[in-house]
């Protein structure tokens, strides 16, 4: 089974290699980052560093206060970051500039994998969530370098597709040193596909233990000075194509009974930053650009063009809607309005945070709204009662505070490894 998936691995190589230049952008760039996906351009270090990957732009997220807490504990030791996207990689440039090493991961072809652990001789590989790289793992378990896929989690849908994989999942998972396993519901479905009581341990989800810093609230303040205190803000954050028009139906309407109403409208990816500002000037709404430091005090719709400035966006506002959740993505983060004690209002895809909507419901802390019409009327609402609105945000914060504790697990597993 390895075999054939390696063969097809090497039919889809070259047309992903174009399509990933293609895509990349600057000529410039482009050269290099394929090699970087054939294992020809990874970085070296004098000494063996602890590795992390993490996906995109969600897992980066994620992945930032351990990161942070690896450099503070470990400040001698080299750490690289791997990422999928530009996106990905661009948060972490955003977030911790030089301060780690960076690279993208290798296409898991048998020969890209090699040269890759030639030159970078990790001391410890750490993947976030949901990651299963057959050729990959298996060349860190024959060069006996322990593998963590920490922060994991496996819906019933992926669990299904990986099961028809058979013995390939099988084997792969059977390369993994241990799995951390956010919910004992991801551990029961990874024993399913074959992972062994020894590999699992169920440590939480290190997203709740997000820290805003004082400085991003300060962000935020500052930025709501600018963009006008006395009046209502609210914010469509990470939406995808779909849902920018849904937002913007939403707008319209909210218009009508609060003229002086602003949509902060940010974007989940920067290649479509162009279009959603076309679209909000063809639709007739006045449009200021974050990256082009335009006022929005005179806007209807304030567009934030920029990466690393989400949360102090969300610190700015009054109403948050968090996007991926209006078309069939599976949602995004719920966790980073809350930590700021905003009630999160979110459609009904939500398959990436499953456990974490089913505690906010539990709450009372969660806003569901299946299309543009629905979405208006909480809003609305939302902004017309003010103390329901902080009492809702209240309980948010309370869920993000009553499930800290999974990073510092995490880091105690990480440390037994170092």
């Amino acid at each position: 089974m390895r075999f054939i998936y390696s063969i097809l691995l090497y039919l889809l190589a070259a047309p992903a290699l174009l399509y990933l230049s293609v895509r990349g952008g600057q000529a410039g760039k482009a050269e290099r980052h394929w090699r970087e996906r054939l294992g020809f351009a990874a970085p070296t270090s004098t000494a063996p560093p602890l590795w992390l990957h993490a996906a995109s732009v969600g897992e980066v997220q994620a992945a930032l206060p351990l990161l942070r807490q690896l450099l503070e504990r470990y400040p001698h030791h080299p750490i690289l970051v791997t990422t999928m996207t530009a996106t990905g990689r661009a948060q972490v440039q955003a977030a911790l500039g030089s301060r780690v090493r960076q690279a993208y991961l290798p296409m898991d072809l048998p020969g890209a994998v090699a040269r890759f652990l030639r030159r970078v001789r990790p001391k410890l590989v750490v993947v976030l969530e949901t990651e299963l790289w057959p050729n990959l793992y298996r060349a860190l378990r024959a060069r006996d370098i322990p593998l963590l896929v920490v922060n994991a989690r496996l819906s019933e849908r992926s669990a299904a597709g990986y099961r028809r994989l058979g013995a390939l999942t099988r084997s792969t998972i059977g390369c993994i040193t241990t799995i951390a396993a956010q919910s004992p519901a991801d551990a029961a479905r990874y024993a399913m596909l074959g992972a062994t009581a020894e590999q699992l341990v169920t440590t939480g989800n290190i997203k709740f233990d997000l820290s805003v810093p004082a400085a991003v609230v300060a962000a935020g303040q500052a930025l709501r000075a600018e963009l006008g205190v006395q009046r209502p803000v609210w914010i469509a954050a990470s939406t995808h194509e779909g849902e920018d028009e849904q937002m913007l139906a939403a707008h319209r309407r909210l218009l009508e009974k609060k003229p002086d109403l602003l949509l902060i409208l940010v974007p989940r990816h920067p290649q479509r930053f162009e279009r959603v500002a076309a679209l909000c000037r063809e639709q007739g709404f006045s449009v200021a650009r974050r990256s082009r430091a335009e006022s929005g005090a005179q806007a209807q719709v304030y567009l934030g063009d920029t990466m690393g400035e989400l949360l102090a966006m969300y610190a700015a506002a009054d109403v948050a809607f968090v996007g991926g959740s209006l078309v069939p993505i599976g949602g995004h983060n719920l966790l980073e309005p809350a930590a700021l004690g905003l009630v999160p209002v979110s459609g009904p895809q939500l398959a990436n945070f499953q456990q974490i909507a089913e505690l906010l419901t539990a709450a009372d802390a969660l806003v569901r709204v299946n299309d543009a019409a629905e979405l208006a009327a909480q809003v609305a609402a939302l902004l017309d009662e003010a103390e329901c609105r902080s009492a809702a945000g209240a309980r948010a914060r309370g869920v993000v505070d009553e499930n800290r504790g999974a990073l510092e697990r995490t880091l105690a597993l990480i440390a037994r490894h170092l």
